[in-house]
C-alpha cells in the first residue's frame, strides 16, 4: 500500500476506529486497478489524486460512504467501470454519490460561459439529491489547486484558478467549509494576480520584522482580561489571508498602508451566554469601531455560522477584528454542512439530512434554474445570489429574509414567493408607501402590496438585484415576447401565401416543421419567423418546392426608383385589402424597437420592419436604411403611432447642422433649443472649417411637431447655414 493510502486508514482510525477499514481498503484497490497506467501531469499514478481527496474528506472526519466516494469519484468518467460495478463491489449509496461527483461529460457549447453555466447546472442537479457531492467536489477542487502549478500552460492555469474563484469558492462559503474556502481563494488568488499576492506577501513581512511577536502580545492581553472576568476562553489570533486582504483594498479603494485591520483574533468560550459576557468585556475595555458590530448568532447566516464580529482599538492602538463563538460554533464554522456529516459516536452520519433542498439558498439556486432557459442567464443570476454581501429585513409577521445588498421590495416580494413577486404592485418600508426600487437596509420590515391583475414590468429588471427576481421577470417577459412574436410571425406568413395565391393552412405549415432548427410544432415555426430568426418566404417555399415566388421569377430591385415601388406596393396592401397587423403598443413584450439610424418620432409615417433577433423595429417611411429591405416585402410591418403617444415620454430627433465658425453659435444653438422646450442630449461635430462646422445634434423632443417647431426657430437663427432632419443615417 501506497504511502498516501497509509496515512488516510490512519487518519480515519484517528475519528473512527471502528470504520470498515476492508471496504475502505478494496475502494483503494479497486482504484489502482481501474487507474492503472494513467498519470497525473506531476508524473504520479493518477490513483494518488482521489486518495488524497479522500485525505482532505478525513481531515473533516467525514463518514465511511463519502470517503469511499472521494477514492472512486473518478472511475466512472475515467475508466470502464460502471455504476453496477459500484453498486455490486460497494454500495447504492456509494454509487448514487460517484454518479452525483463524476466529471461532468463534455458539452458541446458556442462558448465558455455556457459551458460552465450547463456544468454548473449538473453540479446543482446533484447536490440537490445529496450534499456530499458537493463536498467531495470542492475536497477534489482544493487536491487540483495545490497541484495546478505542474499544468504547463499559464492560460490554462488562470481558467481553471477563475472557474474556482466563480464557482467553487462561493460555494464553499454558502455551505459553510471556510477551511476550503480561505485555501481555495488564496490559491486561485496566486494565479490570477501573483502581483498583488507578492506584494502583500512582501508588505506583511516587512510587518511582521517591524512590529516582532505583536499577534501573540494581543493575545496575551486578550486572555488576561477575560480570565479576569471568570471566564474560561480560548483565544487564537492572525493575520488575514493574503486575498481577504486585497479585497477590501479593492472594495475600499485603498492602499495596504491605509488598511487598519488586517489582524484577526478568535475567542472561544463554553457557551451562548459567556459569547455575550465575553463581549461586554471587550467593549469595556476597548473603543468600538462604529457600525462594525454583527451579531450571527441571533441571526445566523444562510449556511449556518454563527458568532459575534466586532472591532476595536486593541492593544498598542491597533484595530483588530474580534470573533466571539461558543467551541461548537467554531467546529460548525470550519466544517459547516460537513459537520452534519462528520463521524458521531455510533459510527454514523448523526443528524445527517440528504436533502440539500432544506437549505434556503440552493433552492433559490433551483428555482432560477427552472426559470432560467439559457445556460447564460442561468450563470448571470446564479454569481448574483453567490457573490453579493446580504441585508436582512423582515415581513409584518416577523419572517427573516436575508436578501444581497441592494436589494429592492421587489426582490423581497419574490424571496416570499413567486406568486407574491409576480402580483406586486407596492410596498410599505417601515410602515410608509416607497417606490419599488427603494434599496431595503438591515432590519427594514416590508409589507407587499398585491393585486391579483398585476404581471411583472420590463422596467422591473433594470433595478432588482437577486436572481429570483431577475429569473422569473425574464420568464415572463420570454412569454409575452413570444406570444407576439407568434401572432406576428403567423400573419407574416399569411400575408405571403396570399401574395403568391394560396390559400393559407396550419397543417401546411405543419408537415414541414422539421425541417426548421429547433421547431417542434407550427408555433415554434410562427414565432421563429416573428422573432426574424426564419424567413417566412422560407416556410412557403418548404411546403410548395415546385412553385417559383415573385423574386425568383426574375423581379428584382437594384435602385431607388424600385424602392419607391415596394413600398407603395406595400402600402397599397395596407390600404384595406390586407388588415394592418394587431402591434399592441410599443411596448409589451419588448418586441418593439426604435430604429436609431432615423429616430422616429410620434406623427411621423412608419413602418415596421422584422429584424432577426429584435422582433420588430420600427423606422419612418422615408428612412434611407430601409433600401436593404426592399427585396423582402415580407418583413414590412403594418404599424402605427397608438392612442395617446403625442402624449408619451420624451424621444431624440436627430438633426444634421451647418453652422458659421463664430464665437457663441453653440450657446445660441443651446438657448435657442431651451426656450423651444427642447434639451440636447448628444452633440458630434462631424467637420470643421475655417469657416463653417458641420454636426449631428440629439434633441429630447415630444414629437415631429417639437422637432419641426425647434428647426423652424433654428433657421431663423443668423449663426445657422442650413439645419434638417436626419433620414437614416
Amino acid at each position: 500500500m501506497i504511502p498516501q493510502a497509509e496515512a488516510l486508514i490512519k487518519q480515519m482510525k484517528s475519528y473512527d476506529p471502528d470504520f470498515n477499514q476492508a471496504l475502505v481498503e478494496k475502494a483503494i484497490e479497486f482504484a489502482r486497478v481501474m487507474h492503472e497506467g494513467q498519470t497525473r501531469s506531476s508524473g504520479e499514478p493518477y490513483y494518488t489524486h482521489p486518495i488524497e481527496v479522500a485525505s482532505i474528506l478525513a481531515d473533516m472526519k467525514m463518514d465511511t460512504a463519502t470517503i469511499i466516494t472521494a477514492i472512486l469519484h473518478d472511475t466512472l468518467e475515467d475508466t470502464k467501470a460502471t455504476s453496477e460495478d459500484l453498486e455490486k463491489q460497494f454500495s447504492s449509496e456509494v454509487s448514487m454519490l460517484v454518479n452525483g461527483v463524476s466529471k461532468l461529460t463534455k458539452i458541446e457549447s458556442q462558448t465558455v460561459e455556457g459551458k460552465q453555466a450547463e456544468n454548473f447546472r449538473k453540479l446543482l442537479l446533484a447536490m440537490s439529491e445529496d450534499i456530499r457531492v458537493l463536498l467531495v467536489k470542492l475536497a477534489d477542487r482544493l487536491h487540483n489547486m495545490r497541484t495546478l502549478h505542474y499544468i504547463q500552460k499559464p492560460e490554462k492555469r488562470f481558467r481553471i484558478a477563475r472557474e474556482t474563484m466563480d464557482i467553487y469558492v462561493p460555494l464553499a462559503e454558502r455551505v459553510g467549509v471556510h477551511k476550503i474556502k480561505e485555501e481555495l481563494e488564496d490559491l486561485a488568488f496566486n494565479y490570477m494576480n501573483p502581483e498583488a499576492r507578492d506584494s502583500i506577501t512582501n508588505r506583511l513581512s516587512f510587518l511582521r520584522q517591524e512590529g516582532g511577536d505583536l499577534v501573540d502580545v494581543i493575545i496575551t492581553e486578550l486572555e488576561k482580561i477575560i480570565k479576569e472576568a471568570g471566564i474560561d476562553a480560548e483565544v487564537t489570533g492572525r493575520e488575514k489571508t493574503r486575498y481577504s486582504i486585497w479585497k477590501k483594498m479593492q472594495r475600499k479603494n485603498i492602499s495596504f498602508e491605509q488598511l487598519s485591520d488586517i489582524m484577526a483574533f478568535r475567542i472561544g468560550v463554553n457557551d451562548v451566554a459567556e459569547c455575550y459576557h465575553a463581549l461586554g468585556i471587550i467593549h469595556s475595555h476597548y473603543p468600538v469601531v462604529p457600525g462594525r458590530f454583527k451579531d450571527f448568532i441571533s441571526t445566523p447566516k444562510p449556511n449556518g455560522y454563527r458568532s459575534l464580529h466586532t472591532t476595536v482599538i486593541g492593544p498598542k492602538n491597533h484595530r483588530i477584528e474580534i470573533q466571539i463563538r461558543t467551541h461548537q460554533m467554531h467546529a460548525e464554522a470550519d466544517l459547516g454542512v460537513a459537520a452534519h456529516w462528520s463521524y458521531k459516536q455510533g459510527g454514523e452520519a448523526a443528524g445527517a439530512q440528504k436533502d440539500a433542498k432544506k437549505y434556503r439558498w440552493l433552492r433559490e439556486l433551483l428555482d432560477i434554474l427552472e426559470q432560467d432557459q439559457r445556460p447564460e442567464d442561468f450563470w448571470e443570476n446564479t454569481k448574483l445570489e453567490l457573490f453579493q454581501e446580504h441585508v436582512f429585513a423582515f415581513t409584518p409577521k416577523g419572517d427573516l429574509f436575508e436578501l444581497p445588498s441592494g436589494s429592492t421590495p421587489i426582490d423581497f416580494a419574490y424571496a416570499i414567493h413567486s406568486d407574491v413577486g409576480n402580483r406586486c404592485i407596492g410596498a410599505k418600508i417601515n410602515g410608509r408607501i416607497a417606490p419599488l426600487n427603494t434599496k431595503l437596509h438591515n432590519g427594514d420590515q416590508v409589507e407587499v402590496i398585491t393585486a391579483k391583475t398585476q404581471s411583472p414590468s420590463p422596467t422591473w429588471e433594470r433595478f432588482v438585484v437577486t436572481g429570483k427576481a431577475r429569473s422569473h421577470i425574464r420568464r415572463f417577459i420570454r412569454q409575452q415576447q413570444r406570444t407576439e412574436y407568434l401572432t406576428l410571425g403567423r400573419a407574416m406568413l399569411q400575408k405571403v401565401f396570399k401574395t403568391e395565391g394560396y390559400e393559407f393552412t396550419e397543417k401546411a405549415v405543419a408537415g414541414v416543421t422539421d425541417q426548421f432548427r429547433e421547431c417542434k410544432d407550427v408555433d415554434d415555426v410562427f414565432a421563429g419567423i416573428g422573432a426574424g430568426n426564419i424567413v417566412a418566404r422560407d416556410v412557403f417555399r418548404a411546403i410548395f418546392p415546385a412553385h417559383k415566388t415573385e423574386g425568383e421569377t426574375g423581379k428584382q430591385i437594384n435602385n431607388p426608383d424600385d424602392i419607391v415601388s415596394v413600398k407603395a406596393h406595400n402600402q397599397e396592401h395596407r390600404s384595406g385589402k390586407i388588415q394592418p397587423m394587431p402591434i399592441k403598443g410599443l411596448i409589451p413584450g419588448m418586441a418593439v424597437h426604435f430604429a436609431r439610424c432615423c429616430h422616429p418620432l410620434p406623427g411621423d409615417r412608419i413602418v415596421g420592419i422584422v429584424t432577426t433577433g429584435k422582433g420588430v423595429t420600427i423606422h419612418t417611411i422615408d428612412c434611407e436604411t430601409l433600401e436593404q429591405f426592399a427585396d423582402t416585402p415580407e418583413r414590412w410591418i403594418d404599424v402605427s403611432w397608438g392612442e395617446g403617444s403625442d402624449n408619451s415620454d420624451a424621444r431624440v430627433g436627430r438633426l444634421i447642422i451647418t453652422i458659421n465658425n463664430q464665437p457663441g453659435a453653440l450657446g445660441t444653438i443651446s438657448t435657442v433649443i431651451g426656450k423651444s422646450g427642447g434639451n440636447i442630449t448628444n452633440l458630434k461635430i462631424t467637420s470643421r472649417s475655417a469657416d463653417f462646422w458641420d454636426m449631428y445634434l440629439d434633441v429630447s423632443v415630444t414629437d415631429t411637431k417639437h422637432l419641426n417647431n425647434i428647426v423652424a426657430a433654428l433657421r431663423a437663427t443668423p449663426q445657422i447655414v442650413s439645419v434638417e432632419r436626419a433620414r437614416g443615417r
